[in-house]
């Protein structure tokens, strides 16, 4: 099988899969944004204008926002539960604990902290239909069994 079809071929999607697919859409887009129009940042926040080369620091998070989206896409296309769990810990966990020190030191307030709300919220999407999914299935496992 070729790379593109690999790429392109796609199982039956869970509901939690799909959502984050969709997730890699916003991801993706959201990144090419900031790549694109670093100054994104400041029409949507109102935020001063770059004092130096923060334009750069934008697009090299932009490239990072995109690369996570791409993982996003692609992981949620497998259709593997693990995918989706694992990006619920790391949203969860891991991006508050870092950007919003970061945001509360003043380090792009508007942006770490909109950006920490988007993904947690996301997350929390997830883990709702991760855990809908799970209830189905062990109500299925238990009509199955009666």
């Amino acid at each position: 099988m070729s790379l593109i079809d690999t790429l392109v071929n796609k199982p039956r999607l869970t509901a939690a899969s799909k959502y984050q697919v969709l997730n890699g859409v916003i991801y993706l887009a959201a990144g090419v944004g900031l790549v694109l129009w670093p100054g994104l940042v400041q029409v949507l926040f109102r935020d001063p204008p770059f004092a130096g080369h923060e334009s750069g620091l934008f697009r090299a998070l932009g490239l990072t926002v995109v690369v996570i989206g791409w993982h996003y896409l692609f992981g949620g296309r497998t259709g593997g539960k693990q995918v989706v769990a694992a990006g619920i810990i790391d949203r969860l966990i891991y991006v508050p604990l870092v950007l919003l020190p970061l945001a509360f030191a003043g380090v792009f307030p508007h942006t770490l902290t909109a950006f920490t709300i988007l993904d947690v919220g996301l997350a929390i999407g997830a883990w709702t239909l991760l855990h809908e999914e799970a209830t189905h299935r062990s109500a299925g496992a238990v009509g199955r069994a009666a």
